[in-house]
């Protein structure tokens, strides 16, 4: 586990604005595993999207049911191992290429972001690409507890003697200099069985990222990122949340409750299996309750083995009330999450959702009476070449973590000597392999 020495998930290098580069995501969720592969080919920045430098071009793509993954954490290693083979051979002969390396997201874990605040003296008198990384890096390290990995560290900003906002500091004379960042935590554990069941395909992680922060960068246009915003990524088995502020990620939470407990609550509520529950919820599964599907009456399956079990009868309205108690909880967690992030004090700022769970029918009216903000779903914007299947809100981590790369140099990242020195010689870690992820020249 040699990438995740000093408490840092693996990171990528910065791209080359010139190059065109194959990349691959991996999204192993709860109930879905998707993998996708894609050309990033330079581009002209557009209006909605300043940010990006290449444009997305998916070349291949898959999406299984997940096993051996609960509430986003790996509780089967040789189950999930299968499914991410599986997946990740289907994306590869679609794509008709071989993977070496993929872009994993974390969802599980308690994700966290943390504001910090780092500052030293200055003896040189002007500041150098060698202070920021050094402050930075001490930041980093003050926020990452016992038992948790840093999958981000960003700075949002600098300090000169005390003066707040400015937005490079390298070459300022200074005597104190400082930094304001956001460090993104989560449970070490996590992070390194998920690293486990890519090692065991013969895959290097070649960098991982919060659920959250890849979903915005794929649903959010630069104007929302600019007045603030927050992306609730609701998925099966967990919800997770990042915030903007003048452009940059400030915040990120999570907490482990999503779409699968709305299916299960349906199982348990109307005696039904779990399959069944979860087909009612794909077909029939709203927040709404009221109007003249309320008294519509269906038939229900019964869980017993017994063929001579009566279907149970029951109402829209039963469904309906069923679903909405468990969607409210989902988004009152949320709103008391986003009351305890910096996005409280954006007044302005909406609410994008992405994620499976967010497709139900009425999600939308539900959270905007809940969480009192303007609220739209977020889908996949800026890519060509997407099918039909992959243009939902369900696909936002997956499409986000191939935009990621372009967004790397915006993070720290540990000096690559002192990552050598702990990989060893052999070449045996992440960082000492020379087959690496980016095919440049394509």
């Amino acid at each position: 586990m040699s990438g995740l020495d000093r408490n840092l998930a693996p990171k990528t290098r910065p791209m080359s604005g010139k190059r065109t580069a194959l990349v691959a995501s991996l999204d192993i969720g709860t109930s879905k595993i998707a993998c996708m592969i894609a050309r990033l080919k330079p581009c002209l920045p557009s209006e909605t999207l300043r940010g990006r430098t290449h444009a997305v071009e998916l070349i291949g793509y898959s999406q299984i049911q997940s096993r051996g993954v609960k509430a986003g954490a790996v509780v089967d290693l040789a189950a999930c191992e299968q499914a991410v083979r599986q997946a990740v051979a289907a994306a590869e002969d679609m794509a008709k290429v071989r993977v070496e390396s993929v872009l994993l997201s974390v969802s599980a874990g308690r994700l966290q972001g943390q504001l910090v605040e780092a500052a030293a003296d200055i003896k040189g008198g002007a500041v150098t690409s060698a202070d920021v990384a050094r402050v930075t890096s001490a930041g980093m390290h003050h926020a990452t507890g016992p038992g948790r990995t840093a999958l981000h560290a960003l700075p949002i900003g600098y300090s000169i003697d005390g003066v707040k906002g400015v937005r490079d500091a390298k070459g300022m004379v200074a005597r104190q200099f400082g930094v304001d960042m956001n460090v993104v935590t989560s449970d070490t554990t996590v992070v390194k069985n998920l690293m486990l069941v890519v090692e065991r395909c013969h895959l290097n992680v070649e960098a991982m990222a919060a659920s959250p922060y890849v979903a915005s960068l794929s649903v959010l246009t630069d104007d929302e990122a600019d007045l603030g915003a927050a992306v609730v990524e609701m998925g099966a088995g967990t919800t997770t949340i990042a915030t903007y502020s003048g452009g940059r990620f400030t915040h990120a939470s999570g907490f482990a409750l999503g779409g699968h407990h709305i299916t299960m609550d349906l199982a348990r509520g109307l005696s039904a299996c779990i399959a069944d529950a979860e087909r009612i919820k794909t077909l029939y599964g709203t927040v709404l309750t009221g109007g003249s599907d309320a008294h519509e009456l269906m038939s229900v399956p019964s869980a017993g083995d017994d063929e001579l079990d009566v279907p149970q009868v029951v109402s829209r309205a039963t469904i309906a009330n069923i679903v909405r108690h468990r969607a409210e909880e989902i988004f009152e967690m949320v709103r008391d999450r986003l009351a305890d992030s910096p996005f409280a004090a954006e007044p302005k700022a909406r609410v994008v959702l992405s994620g499976g769970a967010s497709q139900l029918t009425g999600t939308l009216e539900l959270a905007t009476r809940i969480l009192n903000r303007p609220v739209r779903i977020g889908r996949p914007l800026g890519f060509s070449r997407l099918p039909s299947e992959a243009k939902g809100a369900s696909f936002a981590v997956p499409a986000g973590l191939l935009v990621y790369p372009q967004y790397a140099h915006l993070e720290h990242v540990e000096p690559r000597h002192t990552r050598q020195l702990r990989t060893g010689t052999d070449g045996g870690g992440y960082f000492g392999k020379v087959g690496r992820w980016l095919r440049e020249g394509f």
